[in-house]
């Protein structure tokens, strides 16, 4: 089964380790990055698709994806 995440949060060093830990656990970057700017906040957004193979499941959409 291949699972997609897309991760997201604030252009700052608390995105780079939410994309470390999902890359130490097994999950790899799809695609390049991509910014954004939030009017409402004066600040820029991240995003980051991750893609992790898993062998002995079956997907459902109950299952929490960073727990895989």
């Amino acid at each position: 089964m291949k699972l997609y995440r897309l991760l997201t949060g604030p252009d700052d060093a608390s995105f780079c380790h939410k994309v470390s830990e999902a890359l130490s656990n097994g999950w790899e970057l799809h695609g390049d990055p991509a910014y954004g700017y939030n009017n409402e906040t004066g600040h820029m957004r991240c995003a980051q698709a991750v893609i992790k193979h898993v062998s002995g499941k079956t997907y459902s959409p109950d299952m929490k994806l960073s727990e895989q």
